[in-house]
């Protein structure tokens, strides 16, 4: 910040940054700019592509209580981000989609700590203990917790689990060349 007793040539603060200026491992800021860019691309990318999923088996309308369809949609979510970051990163020769297990693994502890903080009650795992409630909210498909109204396996399970299908899966693309 510029403060009034100082002249603008004291604090250089009026002068562009340039590329010269190197930040981490010899990349100029340009570079980390472009990285993050990518980075996101990359994150929103497969998380649109498990979206894709739901919606469409959404539109299969399968039974709610049967557990079949919960299993398929969890495959489907690992294995076609999978496939996708694999295309993605071989198509653009870029590297940085074997990041985005970052992603899923900081939505997964985000969520965690939202499903400890719910309150329970009578139907909402009143008296489970705490890896059980994250257990029966994000991964029994047959016996949910409750919480979250249902939507545990999307937010909790099926996220992350699509961001570090993506990151395998642009990994092997790297590892081919």
């Amino acid at each position: 910040m510029c403060f009034p007793k100082f002249s603008r040539s004291e604090l250089n603060c009026f002068q562009p940054m340039t590329e010269d200026f190197e930040v981490s491992q010899g990349k100029s800021v340009g570079d980390l700019g472009r990285e993050a860019l990518w980075f996101a691309f990359h994150t929103v990318l497969a998380v649109l592509t498990v979206l894709a999923i739901v919606a469409i088996m959404w539109m299969f309308h399968p039974d709610p209580n049967s557990v079949a369809p919960k299993w398929l949609a969890t495959l489907l979510a690992f294995l076609v981000p999978m496939l996708l970051g694999f295309l993605v990163t071989r198509l653009t020769t870029n590297d940085i989609g074997r990041y985005v297990w970052i992603s899923g693994l900081l939505i997964f502890a985000i969520v965690c700590v939202w499903v400890i903080d719910l309150p329970t009650g009578p139907g909402l795992c009143e008296h489970c203990t705490l890896m059980e409630r994250l257990g029966r909210t994000f991964f029994n498909f047959q016996n949910g917790s409750g919480l979250m109204a249902g939507n545990g396996p999307l937010i909790g399970t099926w996220i992350p689990l699509s961001l570090f299908g993506y990151a395998i899966g642009s990994k092997g693309a790297v590892g081919t060349e």
